[in-house]
């Protein structure tokens, strides 16, 4: 008998399909519709931003998917996968979308939001490695 999928699993995998979705829209963009959004001098300096904020938001998305499907195989310690899961999810909506709208409007309040979007990855896998080694002591 399959477990029922758990509503926190739900939410991360769904996340996790909106940001990946996401991140090849905005790199579709910055490679065909930036330039002509904001102009070829501006595309050329926000052209790197984007780029940086659409490969975060990929790699990230794709772990979130890994994060939702090892909390809802998980036996136990799922506080903490969900936990992990809520930085990554953080993270990937403030860090790329910071640098998003700094590409596309340029220096503005979004710079203070990208280090608090990057923080969340950072503490996304660190609540994963500690959830990592609470598995590995772990005789089940």
């Amino acid at each position: 008998m399959q477990k029922q999928p758990s509503r926190t699993g739900r939410v991360l995998l769904i996340l996790a399909g909106v940001f990946g979705a996401c991140a090849v829209a905005a790199g579709a963009f910055a490679s065909h519709g930036l330039e002509g959004a904001i102009g070829r001098d501006e595309a050329l300096r926000a052209a790197p931003l984007w780029a940086t904020g659409s490969q975060y938001q990929m790699v990230h998305a794709v772990i979130l998917a890994v994060v939702a499907d090892l909390h809802q195989r998980a036996a136990r310690d799922r506080g903490l996968l969900a936990i992990s899961g809520v930085f990554f999810a953080i993270g990937c909506l403030l860090f790329p979308g910071a640098l998003y709208a700094l590409g596309y409007w340029g220096p503005s309040m979004f710079g203070v939001v990208a280090p608090v979007g990057g923080l969340a990855l950072i503490l996304g896998w660190l609540v994963l490695t500690v959830t990592g080694f609470r598995f590995a002591g772990r005789r089940d």
